[in-house]
């Protein structure tokens, strides 16, 4: 049983499609979970399922919208229906405008980021929540980004998303922390997903430098994080904030230092020439 520790119970994943979500609700599978997969791209969702149940786990696709409170009601409801009970959500669905300084971006896009990030992730709570009281409690885990800790430069929604996300969840944390529900939030740094892939070699490369670790993360260490939270190896932990950054939300780490008053010298093995 210690390779499937969550055998019998039953975890959400909201924004499943790709990407870490897709990975995390494999990883909920892998360790025993029934897994309710939800976003709007129903075949890729039930590519996904297929992946899980064709290595012997069980999983259900569920087409949502987190935006809308109808939309997410329908999800847990199908949940409860299919499998009895709710111990586990990953809300990781995310949208919004692409890059660009602040005057620059659309409102119309602005707003489709916020009800992704914030309203999608209060939805999700909202029918979560009472869902798992039903059954004595369950662990919520959200999807931010460092980026909702120290800001990043044109993406204001993005930015103003993932910070709600935050404080939304220290209240959700607070509000149900001796009710048996546990809420964290996970938030990455640069990680290799589709995106960065399809960015190409140099922007991985430079995502990679950006880490005082010198690499970028992977999803995989995404989603076992996640569980982690999801488990009783995690059952003294609300409220709080887990950075998967490589190091990046600690500070900074330059590739060379100096001295006051020296000349900086190259590293060693380099020509001083």
């Amino acid at each position: 049983m210690e390779s499937t520790p969550m055998h019998g119970r039953v975890a959400l994943v909201a924004g499943a499609s790709k990407g870490i979500g897709a990975t995390t609700a494999e990883a909920f599978a892998a360790a025993g979970a029934s897994v309710v997969l939800a976003a709007r791209d129903l075949a890729a969702l039930e590519a996904v399922a297929n992946r899980i149940t064709g290595h012997g786990g069980q999983a259900i696709a569920v087409r949502a919208d987190v935006s809308d409170a109808d939309s997410m009601q329908h999800l847990v409801d199908q949940a409860i229906a299919a499998y009895g009970r709710l111990d586990a959500a990953f809300n990781n669905a995310t949208a919004g405008p692409l890059p660009a300084p602040l005057a620059d971006i659309d409102p119309g896009e602005f707003d489709r980021g916020i009800a992704t990030n914030i309203r999608g992730t209060f939805l999700g709570m909202k029918f979560q929540i009472p869902a798992m009281l039903r059954t004595g409690g369950g662990a919520i885990v959200n999807m931010a980004s460092v980026a909702g800790l120290t800001g990043t430069a044109n993406l204001a929604a993005y930015v103003a998303g993932k910070a709600g996300i935050i404080g939304l969840t220290k209240v959700a944390a607070l509000d149900y922390a001796d009710q048996g529900i546990r809420v964290n939030v996970v938030a990455p740094g640069p990680i290799l997903t589709h995106h960065l892939e399809a960015a190409g070699p140099e922007a991985q490369r430079l995502a990679g430098l950006a880490t005082p670790m010198r690499r970028t993360g992977t999803a995989a260490e995404v989603a076992q994080t996640v569980l982690w939270l999801c488990s009783p190896q995690s059952a003294f932990i609300t409220g709080a904030v887990i950075p998967v950054d490589g190091g990046q939300s600690a500070g900074s780490k330059p590739p060379q230092m100096y001295r006051q008053g020296q000349p900086m010298r190259p590293p060693a093995g380099e020509s001083q020439d």
